[in-house]
């Protein structure tokens, strides 16, 4: 109904839709539509294929067939499109569906015709059918009316379907299509029922398809199928044999359960129904034959199928058929066939169901089966409950449930025939058998059945008493259920005797087999618990139920109680005697009666029943609780065992009964019960006191000792019972021969019964103290005879004592006496036996582990006893240090490992409790015990955690330690005992073992708390002491182990309470709350978060430092780096750094300090990251200290060594501090060149301090190379690189003043390496730098031009300096201006290098003219002056070069200071002391004579020529080339007022103008030559200007032309001053240089021969030739033939004939 519902609502919206047309809505029927109208044409593409058989439709019913064709169309497609909104195929189809069925509500008749026609087009699919039938079925479940015309035709149809072959597709068709009739049959029975009926013929087997229908309508319409129902089976009956196919035959089987279950219903609702009635006889009457043809024939087909269907068939035929009196005894006969069957595979449960039915009726009818067939019923009965049930059998427990009925339906009708047979079946031997039939005769018993009369009981009994011999476990649990059952269904006096002798048989044997078990024995074992559990369970229906229960069994459950060793059926024995009891007691006169005479029967004393009711009532909820059990019996029998207690116990039972049922096994306290009835015993004694009730209970407990296993908390509980009971004692003698007694049994290898009596030997002393010692001591006597070989087995034979076991008990038993003894008596037996006595048996012993755990424990009880003496007063122990000095070395002795015992757990124990007794220990005392116990505990490996026991040992060593240390720091809580103590627990706080760090921690921790806790603010801390404690534990928070880094925070916790609180600091909420998350986050397991949590621990502990607390705790971290695994070491790395970020500025003091720390272990740190958190503290420090840091770096002794060298990677990462750093070096080398300043503040102290430059020098160079290129240290390099300059130019001395660090030589005996020098760092430094501008070129310039081996070489080295100048002006225009100011700077310095350097780099600057430009020409010619008149000859000779060089930088300035350099210049040359300078002087003017005038030298130029001559025939070709080329720029300046006078000077210098152009120098030659022509106009001959510009020749030929020339000339003009020049040309002959004295000689030779004879006449021949002849000696062969070609020329001239006549020249 929901669904139509929910249907309609969808078409009501769907057809909204379709009227609304709107987008959203109408999409999907756009879709449906446009399939509709493909279909559509699909199919009229060839209609008369599919219809030529159909009749013709009217116009209206064709567009109706259309519609529906293509919404069967659409329901038939596969793969449709999905909507818009989702809808899938299954909607599509679905609504298609509907769309029909909506459609046949207005014209059902019209869609129905539309649809069988759609059914009777050929090849249509199966699936196309289904949904056709589908639809069908629905339409006509609706209301209105159909056509009978379509409703014959559909039925026609139909039932031609289902008759069709049944395939796999077709058996759906058919499925179908019988549904589709049996829908049909609703309105049209008739029409219906006739089509069936005619396909259903006589002796003509019909199709199966006819008979499910016919099935299915009487099933469906009861009472209409009724007139039929005679005719169907009738029929069906002659179709039987022609039914050979199992298909068919379970068809049939079906069809008939269903025709009976049909006739039922009928009959039972007759009056309802309207045709011919039809009786139940007459309905027998007409299946009977079928039933017998079933049972005869189809039963005994092989197909299990066919089976099955014809057994299910029966049940509702046997409904009708056994009711028919004259039919029951016919359907009596066929059981046999039925009990077949059980041996055949089909389901036994459905076979004997119908034998229950058969059986049932027969006792309801009271016409019991033949008795012929008994035995085959009961045989085959019995077999299936015997016999194991088949594996393919489902419903073996139902089907054994039926066979029970079965048997009760026997046993009303045949009660002693079935127990014969059970009692034949008795009689076999198989234990399945007997166990089967027990079985069933328990079943019978529990029937409640009337007519189950006292005979069948009897029967029964005698079958079941014939099997009690049995000892087989299920038979006994058979026999004793049956007991059971008697008692429980009434037959209690059938029961009394046998029943109750075979419980209690069973009970005793079962418990007996079960306490004297095999363990091997496990499945036997089983079986008898289940036999005895079977037999506790009817125990206590026996007890609950029978009455008038026989003396005998009664004394067999209380012996049962006070002997069995099988304590788990004490409960219910319990339960059944507390019930018998009662029953007793309330009795009438007759049960009074029997209840006395019960009472005189053998029982157990009340002492014996008291004693063994306790011991077990310690356990008590064990066997199913049997302690209120035994409660409630004790309650019920106190009249019975102690009148006097019995108003006691009816107050004191209930409380305990109510703790017991407040608690269950798992939340109940053993003490506390135990307590509880301890408590119980000593008030019931107090009942008894003045008699010998608790002696002769005492002797109960004793005997009752031997009778629990060891250990039992039974017997753990009657040790203690039978301490208390002995200490009331009265009489001391039996109490001591009771004592000496246990003493002697016991057996002392068994650690429980040990411990036992010294308990109770223990709980004695309370009483009898004295008693107790006299036992001992007696004890002791008795043995002395055996001491040396303790063979005490005279006492006990099956239990030889071990001597050391017994002494061990002795000293415990001492122990415990002292623990229990009231405080008056211990004080005066403690000393002596006491203690003498425990001393002297562990001395004398051979010290193994049991003996020395007795010891300690006797110690510790000892001191506890005495500690709990409430007015001890000035008590001294005297044994305190014997016993301290056994304990210690027990400790040293202990493996240092390994934990395999509680010796040493136990030991420091007793230390603990020992040093609260006077006297006290010393501190040293103390100090030495703190350190062997820590070294014993802490040094333990931590146990597995699989082993259970040693961890236990594990932690308890642990937890006794705190103890002992907190014990022994009481007495000395002060910051010096703190300090000890730390001092102690450092070594294994920075163990390399996890272990041994999480215990040092938490011991740390532990003694932290106390010390807090006891101390507060009373003794502050010492100075530094704070840091250096939180120092040591603050690593520990990022420590690996959790527990360790908890035990840290905590520790730190309480080292910050404490010196908040003794500081009076700030210390508010939100550090607390901040300090809590850090606490959470440092549970977890993220790295991350641990190392974040410790950081902001720093954060907050941070603020509540002072300085010198800072310095401590930084010190402290450093020192422990590299101690730990790097976690720890990243931890203080990380403090180290949070402290510096947050104190740096206020630790200017402390900055060397912090700075020594680190650095002195900064290069034992391994790890990378490690020492680069801590090189990011330096750096901190010296983001605030530049300079306290930078001295101290560069004080480190090795130059670059590793760590340092990180240092200042680090630095050179971070580029503008780096930039920073590299001013302060610069400033360290710079300092050498600049006047000493005094220090003004504490930064200058240290940036003043002296430092070696070779470290500096590393640095800058380390720098250079790893730091990155950015504008900052471009803009730094002119200050870098002249720097470095300025250090290379003073590195240029002697080796022997090289600066060596004087550190190195206190590592190294020898000197530095040599590649770690001034010089060569410095010019690696400028490599480096000129590398990193990223100028290939420059640096290509400098490798080609040599500049760096320039630089290197001292004699060299300026002009590297120049020449690397030069070449940086011309790369780097841009640094000119500030290296210029550098320059002028160091040119002003003190320091005579750095002026040197300065002044070699401004000769370059001075020919630029960046000076100029720059307006820094001034001060830097100011410079210069004053540097020309330096005495050191290079700083005079870059002067002048300088000076000079203005004409090049700066020509229009020079006749501004002409008068500066004309005067600077003349002086090097008035003054000629240097060659350089002279020379540099002359080159200087050269250039400044190229921006002069001759007017604007004055007076200057006649000085300059007549200089620049003196150095024409210097001995230094340097002066002669620069006089020569200096001479030649004055012929260049003369204009006409200097003419004149130049003119002279130029006659003047003619002679060695003209000799030096044959100068040695070549340049000198060449220059000279050059001046020569240049002044050759000034002669003002053309003949000789125009000789002069001949090329034509070499060089000599050229100068012999010239001369030549000249020499006619001057014949011809100016004869004299020929003559003048040969007189000085002869001067030349003896010059030092041989080419000078051959052109000479060659020069007078040219002139001779041009002179005229007048001159000629003047000449000294014999001197000439006397000169010439000389030369004729000299060395050089070249002058010697100048001079004999000379000699030569002077003959003949000698020989002229002009000279012969006076007058011939005239």
């Amino acid at each position: 109904m929901c669904i139509r519902q929910r249907t309609g609502l969808f078409l009501v919206v769907y057809f909204c839709s379709i009227q609304e047309r709107t987008p959203r809505k109408g999409q999907y029927l756009e879709e449906v539509e446009e399939e509709m109208t493909e279909a559509a044409a699909d199919s009229n593409e060839d209609p008369s294929e599919e219809m030529e058989d159909l009749e013709p439709l009217e116009p209206d019913n064709r567009g109706t067939f259309q519609q529906v064709t293509n919404l069967l169309n659409i329901m038939d497609s596969g793969s449709a499109k999905t909507d818009a909104a989702g809808a899938g195929p299954d909607m599509r189809k679905t609504l298609a569906s509907v769309i029909i069925t909506e459609k046949a509500t207005t014209e059902p008749s019209v869609v129905m015709n539309a649809l069988i026609r759609c059914l009777q087009v050929p090849e249509i699919s199966t699936q196309r059918k289904v949904n056709i039938y589908n639809i069908l079925q629905e339409i006509i479940q609706q209301e209105g009316e159909l056509e009978e015309r379509g409703v014959q035709r559909l039925v026609t149809i139909a039932s031609k379907e289902m008759r069709q072959t049944l395939e796999v597709e077709g058996y759906v068709k058919a499925e179908v299509a019988s549904d589709t009739l049996v829908a049909l049959s609703r309105n049209h029975f008739s029409m219906v029922m006739y089509e069936l009926q005619h396909r259903l013929k006589p002796l003509n087997l019909t199709d199966e398809f006819v008979i499910i229908t016919l099935a299915k309508l009487a099933n469906g319409n009861v009472f209409e199928f009724m007139p039929y129902m005679g005719i169907t089976l009738a029929t069906i009956f002659t179709m039987l044999r022609l039914a050979t196919e199992a298909k068919m035959r379970q068809v049939i089987c079906s069809a008939m359960e269903t025709f009976c279950e049909t006739v039922q219903f009928y009959l039972k609702h007759l009056e309802d129904s309207v045709y011919p009635v039809m009786t139940e006889d007459q309905f027998a009457m007409k299946l009977f034959p079928m039933y017998r043809y079933f049972v005869t024939v189809w039963l005994r087909n092989h197909h299990p199928e066919v089976k099955l269907g014809v057994i299910k068939s029966l049940k509702p035929m046997l409904n009708l058929l056994l009711p028919n009196d004259d039919l029951r005894d016919q359907l009596y006969d066929y059981i046999p066939l039925l009990l077949a069957e059980y041996r055949g595979n089909l389901e036994a449960l459905f076979i004997t169901q119908v034998l229950r039915q058969i059986l049932e009726m027969s006792v309801i009818t009271n016409t019991p089966v033949p008795q012929m067939q008994l035995h085959t019923i009961f045989t085959e009965l019995h077999i299936q409950v015997c016999a194991k049930a088949p594996a393919h059998e489902r419903y073996s427990s139902q089907n054994l449930a039926e066979i029970v009925h079965c048997f009760i339906a026997l046993a009303r009708s045949y009660p002693k025939e079935l127990m014969k047979f059970f009692l034949s079946q008795m009689e076999m031997s198989k234990e399945a058998i007997r166990v089967g039939t027990l079985t069933l005769i328990r079943a019978v018993v529990s029937a409640d059945e009337p007519r189950m009369n006292i005979r069948t009981i009897y029967l029964a009994i005698r079958v079941v008493k014939n099997a009690l011999c049995d000892t087989r476990f299920k038979v006994r649990m058979a026999i004793l259920r049956i007991i059971g059952q008697l008692a429980l269904s009434g037959y209690q006096d059938r029961i009394k005797g046998w029943g109750l002798k075979y419980v209690s048989v069973q009970l005793t044997l079962s418990t007996y087999k079960l306490t004297n078990h095999r363990e091997n024995f496990y499945q036997r074992n089983l079986e008898e618990k289940m036999v005895h559990k079977v037999t506790m369970d009817t125990v206590k229906i026996i007890t609950s139920s029978v009455s008038g229960m026989t003396n005998e069994f009664w004394v067999r459950l209380l012996c049962y109680i006070m002997e069995t060793d099988y304590t788990e059926a004490l409960t219910p024995i319990c339960i059944s005697l507390t019930n018998l009891a009662e029953r007793q007691l309330h009795a009438e006169d007759m049960e009074a009666s029997t209840a006395r005479q019960s009472r005189h029967v053998d029982l157990p004393a009340p002492q014996k029943l008291l004693a063994r009711l306790l011991v077990l009532m310690s356990s008590p909820y064990k066997g199913e609780g049997r302690g209120i059990a035994m409660l409630n019996l004790l309650r019920t029998l106190s009249q019975s065992i102690a009148p006097s207690m019995a108003d006691m116990w009816e107050l004191e039972i209930p409380l305990l009964l109510k703790y017991l049922e407040e608690h269950t096994e798992f939340t109940w306290n053993q003490k506390t019960w135990e307590d509880k009835l301890i408590q119980f015993l000593r008030n019931s004694l107090k009942k008894t006191r003045g008699s010998n009730w608790s002696l002769r209970l005492s002797k109960e407990l004793n005997n009752q000792i031997e009778s629990f296993d060891s250990p039992s908390l039974e017997k753990g509980f009657l040790y203690r019972a039978l301490g208390f009971a002995l200490a009331t004692g009265l009489e001391a003698d039996k109490v001591e021969a009771l004592l000496l007694e246990l003493l002697y049994k016991t057996d002392y290898g068994n650690d429980f019964d040990r411990e036992g009596v010294i308990l109770c030997f223990g709980l004695c002393a309370r009483g009898q103290v004295k008693t107790v010692l006299n036992v001992l001591h007696d004890f002791e006597e008795r043995i002395q005879e055996s001491e040396q070989s303790w063979q005490m087995g005279a006492w006990r034979k099956d239990q030889p004592w071990r001597r050391e076991t017994v002494k061990s008990a002795l000293m415990v038993m001492y122990s415990c006496v002292a623990s229990y003894c009231l405080p008056q008596m211990l004080l005066t037996h403690v000393d002596n036996p006491i203690t003498a006595k425990i001393i002297h048996h562990y001395s004398s012993s051979c010290q193994d582990i049991c003996l020395k755990m007795a010891f300690m424990k006797s110690v510790v009880q000892v001191t506890n006893a005495i500690k709990n003496i409430k007015d001890l007063e000035d008590f001294q122990f005297a044994q305190k240090m014997t016993l301290t000095g056994i304990i210690m070395a027990t400790i040293k002795a202990e493996a240092t490992d390994s934990l395999v015992s509680p010796v040493r757990t136990m030991a420091m124990e007793a230390l603990s409790h020992l040093s609260n007794l006077k006297p006290f220990y010393s501190t040293e005392e103390n100090n030495e015990l703190m350190d062997i116990s820590i070294h014993s505990v802490i040094s333990l490996q931590p146990p597995a955690e699989d082993n259970e026991s040693i961890q236990t040992l594990y932690a308890n060593a642990k937890h006794v330690l705190e103890q002992l240390m907190e014990s022994l720091m009481q007495r000395q809580l002060d910051p010096k005992g703190l300090q000890e103590m730390v001092h102690l627990l450092e070594k294994w706080i920075l163990s390399e073992k996890e272990g041994e760090r999480e215990k040092a921690m938490k011991l740390h921790l532990h003694l932290m708390q106390i010390y807090v806790q006891s101390i507060g603010v009373c003794i502050p801390l010492k100075l530094g002491q704070f840091g250096s404690l939180v120092g040591l534990v603050a690593p520990c928070t990022c420590d690996s182990h959790r527990r360790t880094r908890m035990a840290s925070m905590g520790v730190l916790s309480s080292l910050l309470e404490l010196h908040a609180s003794q500081t009076c600091s700030s210390w508010g909420p939100s550090k607390e709350l901040e300090l809590a998350k850090c606490k959470e986050d440092l549970q977890g397991l993220d790295v991350e978060k641990i190392f974040s949590a410790s950081s902001r621990i720093a954060k907050v502990a941070c603020m509540q430092f002072n300085c010198d607390e800072v310095v401590s705790l930084i010190q402290k971290l450093c020192e422990n780096i590299g101690a730990l695994d790097l976690q720890h070491d990243k931890a203080s790395v990380t403090w180290i750094g949070t402290f510096l970020q947050m104190r740096a500025k206020e630790l200017e003091d402390k900055v060397a300090e912090i700075l020594g720390a680190i650095l002195v272990q900064l290069p034992v740190v391994d790890h990378l990251e490690v020492r680069r958190l801590l090189i990011e503290g330096i750096l901190l420090l010296a983001h605030y200290h530049q300079e306290t840091v930078l001295t101290s770096l560069l004080r480190q002794p090795l130059p670059m060594e590793s760590h340092l060298t990180e240092v200042w990677l680090a630095v050179a990462e971070n580029v503008p501090f780096a930039w920073t750093m590299l001013h302060g070096l610069m400033g360290r080398l710079q300092s050498r060149f600049t006047p000493r300043a005094n220090a003004t503040s504490k930064a200058d102290i240290w940036r003043l301090a002296a430092v070696d430059p070779l470290m500096t020098l590393c640095t800058i160079h380390l720098l250079i190379q790893k730091m990155d290129m950015d504008d900052k240290l471009l803009d730094l390099f002119p200050d870098l690189a002249y720097t470095l300059l300025l250090q290379l130019s003073s590195s240029q001395g002697p080796e022997a003043v090289s600066p060596v660090l004087k550190t190195w030589r206190l590592v190294h005996t020898g000197t530095l390496p040599e590649e770690i020098n001034l010089q060569r760092i410095t010019i690696k430094s400028m490599q480096l730098l000129f590398r990193r501008l990223n100028n290939e070129q420059l640096v290509h310039t400098l490798e080609e031009q040599g500049v760096w081996a320039l630089l290197q070489s001292s004699s060299t080295f300026l002009q590297g300096v120049g020449l690397l100048t030069r070449l940086c002006m011309r790369s780097m225009e841009g640094y000119r201006q500030r290296l210029s100011e550098l320059v002028l700077r160091g040119m002003d310095s003190d320091v005579l290098s750095c002026c040197i350097s300065s002044t070699a780099v401004c000769v370059e600057f001075m020919s630029d003219p960046v000076l100029y430009q720059e307006k820094l020409l001034k001060p830097m010619v100011l410079m210069l002056e004053k540097g020309a008149d330096q005495e050191d000859e290079a700083l005079r000779v870059l002067s002048l070069r300088a000076l000079g060089n203005m004409a090049l930088g700066a020509p229009k300035k020079v006749n501004q200071y002409r008068k500066l350099l004309l005067e600077k210049c003349l002086d090097s040359l008035r003054e000629p002391v240097n060659t350089s300078v002279t020379s540099e002087g002359m080159e200087a003017l050269a250039k400044i004579l190229a921006e002069l005038r001759e007017g604007d030298m004055g007076s200057s130029f006649g000085i300059i020529c007549e200089q620049c001559r003196a150095f024409f025939d210097n001995e230094s070709e340097l002066l002669r080339l620069k006089a020569f080329v200096l001479f030649g720029k004055l012929a260049k300046v003369v204009r006409i007022s200097k003419k004149h006078f130049f003119k002279e000077e130029v006659r003047r210098a003619w002679i060695p103008l003209m000799l030096h152009c044959q100068d040695p120098c070549p340049d000198a030659a060449q220059a000279c030559m050059a001046t020569m022509f240049q002044c050759v106009h000034f002669w003002g001959w053309k003949a000789l200007e125009s000789s002069s510009g001949r090329r034509d020749s070499s060089a000599a030929d050229e100068m012999t032309v010239f001369q030549t020339t000249l020499c006619s000339i001057l014949t011809q003009k100016k004869p004299a001053v020929l003559y003048s020049f040969l007189l000085e040309t002869m001067t030349y002959v003896n010059s030092n240089l041989p080419r000078i004295k051959t052109a000479a000689c060659n020069l007078a030779g040219i002139i001779m021969k041009q002179m005229s004879a007048h001159h000629l006449r003047k000449l000294d021949f014999l001197t000439l030739r006397n000169s010439l002849q000389e030369l004729q000696l000299d060395s050089d062969p070249g002058v010697r033939k100048a001079a004999l070609g000379t000699l030569r020329i002077l003959d003949t001239c000698s020989q002229h004939p002009l000279l012969a006549s006076p007058g011939g020249f005239c």
